[in-house]
């Protein structure tokens, strides 16, 4: 692995001193980052009461000073499940998403910005329509090829018409908005399931054909949180929804860990997710073949006992593996790599830190890999795999 070091992030402040800067109890370092299609890499990270986006042309090593991404100062989640995600539109207009939250707890709306050029945003909008002070969070972000663009969201509206009307209800529930012209407007709002868990990340990935996949922590009757997987029609509307993971966690409450999904070039789903296991909570991998019923194939532990947070991507038959993991003085950076289509793995090391850090992003340029990870003490690091 190739370790690539970068500006503190903390000092990009100073370029623009006009800026609100809240102060924070605790530091929020959700982030997020994507290769642009000139192989220029760009991030997005919370700053205040803005959005701000970095550039490198050299995979990292060094940045440009950041450009606002919302002019006006709002409130800004950028925890590690619910951070700000960036993605290109098909038209090539460039996409940042994240959740103003509301000053009542948990609550928040989904907000987007679109740059035509790449470089000036519009003024965020808000996707959905529903303006109740309510939980709207937890976004997705998919762009597909037809210059669509659908969001995705953990969604409490229905939990809470349910409290009204003093009847039973499980965890909250999944909606999604869909724009047909790249991100510039959205749809009404629609629900794609009931019985969401609470607070653990959405993710998503377009199938082999093209279609919208999303995957989320769902709770099965009575009360068990595994994964759902859903698979949309081309107007976004579901075509169906199957029960991905099969560990039967009994919990009456949300662990905070979303899964992570990629589809290879051959349709084969690879995953990771956390759930209990035996009385043990672990990060698991596994993988599900094309087909109409989801079969785990391959399925294994990631790292240890306190791993936490992977995400994945791939290339062809790469498959990179990504996560923290404390060792009881430091925060380990850890990746498994597969150059088989996940059916073997070698375990690495990369780096470790000291206080706090975001969750690792494993993100793909052409045919190579790369984990983005964001510290307080070293901000941005970008390791290469080789």
């Amino acid at each position: 692995m190739v370790l690539v070091s970068v500006v503190p992030v903390g000092q990009a402040a100073d370029v623009m001193p006009a800026m609100r800067v809240a102060k924070a109890t605790r530091p929020e370092l959700g982030s997020s980052a994507i290769f642009a299609p000139d192989g220029s890499l760009l991030a997005v990270a919370k700053q205040g009461e803005h959005v701000m986006i970095y550039r490198s042309s050299d995979e990292g090593r060094t940045w440009s000073p950041p450009a606002v991404v919302n002019a006006q100062p709002e409130a800004i989640s950028a925890d590690g499940e619910n951070r700000p995600k960036i993605a290109f539109a098909a038209d090539g207009g460039l996409l940042v998403s994240w959740t103003h939250p509301f000053p009542k707890p948990n609550t928040g709306a989904i907000r987007l910005a679109r740059a035509d050029d790449g470089q000036t945003f519009s003024a965020p909008q808000t996707v959905h329509r529903d303006p109740a002070e309510i939980t709207h969070r937890f976004e997705s972000l998919l762009p597909l090829p037809d210059n669509r663009v659908i969001l995705a969201w953990i969604d409490k509206r229905d939990l809470e018409a349910a409290k009204a009307n003093k009847t039973a209800w499980r965890g909250a529930g999944i909606y999604a908005a869909v724009s047909t012209d790249g991100g510039r407007s959205f749809q009404p709002e629609y629900k794609l399931a009931d019985h969401s868990c609470e607070c653990c990340r959405v993710t998503s990935a377009l199938d082999r054909d093209g279609a919208p996949l999303f995957m989320w922590r769902h709770v099965f009757e009575p009360n068990e949180r595994d994964h759902a997987l859903a698979r949309l029609k081309p107007d976004g509307s579901v075509d169906s929804i199957q029960r991905a993971t099969f560990e039967r966690w009994k919990v009456d409450g949300c662990p905070h860990h979303g899964p992570s999904l990629a589809v290879d070039e051959h349709g084969v789903r690879h995953a990771v997710w956390f759930n209990q296991k035996d009385g043990e909570g672990r990060v698991h991998y596994g993988r599900w073949l094309p087909g109409d019923e989801i079969r785990i194939e391959g399925q294994r532990t990631v790292g240890g006992s306190r791993a936490a947070h992977a995400d994945l991507a791939v290339a062809a038959d790469k498959v990179l593996i990504a996560w923290k993991e404390f060792d009881g003085e430091r925060t380990q950076l850890q990746t498994l790599f597969s150059g088989d289509g996940g059916k073997s793995f070698v375990e690495r090391t990369l780096a470790a830190t000291d206080g706090a850090s975001d969750q690792p992003r494993v993100i793909r340029h052409q045919a190579r890999l790369f984990v983005f990870w964001r510290t307080a003490a070293e901000s941005f690091r970008v390791f290469a795999q080789p």
